[in-house]
């Protein structure tokens, strides 16, 4: 995407972690940002540093309704919406057999069902204008599995399917879509942007270290530099042939390979099995 006027981006949970750096560093590369949150009045310091570039809007992606009409108001405000990082979400840390209904329920509705519907409302947009880039904020949890995990990653698996499909579609209308798949970055994610489901004893022994870690123990201590993502992602838009899925993280880039690596070889090793279910010929 060219440089030659600047981008506007429409970012959800631009209020903290991920989502404020990158809107901060699309900002000081001068872009416009429609920056939005529960809260707006959580992005006021945003608008009082870089003035009209900051549209701050509320909205919960939740609200299939209010998505399409915060859209539909950020593309009036601003004239046109080039990139859209559907960034809102949160962790649910809890074994399969630990969480509960309103939990998973809950976590879905934001990690998957609200990307869909910013998805679905930014489409006409993008497609009215010939072009746009989706950036989905995936994780590497959306590739790889982890114990105490399985709900969160359950909504990024779907997130990965829904996209990979959405890229096949929109292509021919000059649309991107980019999966972002980060490893640990320096936020508070595993703290207040976590939710836990209550321990069961059975699972103590078993998941001690997984529970610990997710704890808030290691919060805003992790490798990954949230500004260098932003910079990154502004990098990532100016290329003229962008990948379905960017990695980001050394943690990330090595753990994917292998465990697509390690994939391949099971398949392989059942490979005897898997052709037996064929008619003959």
């Amino acid at each position: 995407m060219s440089r030659e006027a600047p981008r506007t981006w429409l970012i959800t949970g631009a209020s903290r972690g991920l989502g404020r750096a990158i809107t901060e560093t699309a900002l000081e590369a001068g872009d416009v940002v429609v920056a939005t949150a529960r809260d707006p009045k959580s992005l006021e310091e945003l608008r009082d540093q870089h003035g009209d570039r900051v549209i701050p809007l509320a909205l919960d992606v939740t609200d299939r309704r209010a998505a399409m009409d915060t859209v539909a108001r950020a593309a009036d405000l601003a004239g046109r919406i080039d990139v859209l990082l559907n960034n809102a979400g949160y962790g649910l840390a809890g074994a399969v057999e630990e969480v509960s209904e309103q939990q998973v329920r809950d976590q879905l509705e934001v990690n998957f069902f609200g990307v869909l519907w910013m998805t679905q409302a930014v489409l006409p947009v993008m497609r009215r204008q010939g072009c746009g880039h989706i950036l989905q904020m995936s994780s590497i949890a959306g590739i790889a599995s982890y114990p105490n995990l399985s709900m969160y990653q359950a909504g990024k698996w779907a997130l990965e399917g829904m996209s990979e499909t959405l890229a096949k579609e929109v292509a021919g209308f000059g649309i991107r879509v980019t999966l972002v798949e980060p490893g640990e970055f320096r936020t508070d994610w595993s703290a207040g942007s976590m939710t836990r489901a209550t321990p069961m004893p059975e699972y103590d022994s078993v998941l001690a270290a997984r529970r610990h870690g997710l704890s808030g123990a290691y919060a805003d201590v992790q490798p990954g530099d949230p500004r260098k993502a932003g910079q990154t992602l502004i990098k990532l838009l100016e290329e003229e042939n962008p990948p379905l899925r960017l990695l980001l993280g050394n943690s990330a880039a090595d753990l994917a390979p292998r465990t697509y690596q390690e994939r391949l070889e099971e398949w392989a090793s059942w490979d005897h099995l898997a052709r037996t279910t064929d008619f003959e010929q």
